[in-house]
């Protein structure tokens, strides 16, 4: 018979939740993806009918609509830092300027631009309100 070493008899370790505006802003991001890829399919669609005027070809809207909708994941991967969260930021611009060369786009990258707004100001504020319940109970298990 071996001796149990003293992590696994100790009490289980509490593992602190992820931020709340972390979870919000990866997801908006991981959203924002998916509608930039059917955005880019409708593009491609209006360029081959005729509707949309380019210079270059479609492959050059697949390869815009693929990297931005790429970096916005790996964007929703690195919410856990500052420069991360503005990274996320600076993607809101080119997905509004999605709108430009496609109307109906325009609608959807105002309001997930206006979800972003809204989860960071809302996410920093669960966030604010669980550290402060956590420092007024310091006998409760944080975030458990």
């Amino acid at each position: 018979m071996t001796a149990q070493s003293p992590e696994t008899t100790s009490t289980p370790r509490i593992v602190a939740k992820r931020g709340a505006r972390e979870q919000f802003l990866s997801m908006n991001l991981v959203l924002e993806a998916i509608v930039v890829m059917f955005g880019t399919v409708v593009a491609v669609k209006f360029a081959q009918v005729g509707q949309l005027k380019l210079e270059a070809g479609t492959s050059s809207l697949w390869i815009m609509g693929g990297a931005l909708a790429v970096m916005m994941i790996v964007a929703s991967r690195l919410q856990k830092t500052e420069m991360g969260r503005y990274f996320g930021g600076v993607l809101q611009v080119p997905f509004l300027a999605m709108g430009l060369v496609v109307d109906l786009m325009i609608i959807p990258a105002i309001v997930f631009v206006a979800i972003w707004v809204a989860s960071w100001w809302l996410g920093a504020k669960i966030d604010r309100e669980r550290a402060e319940y956590d420092a007024a109970h310091p006998d409760e298990a944080p975030n458990a």
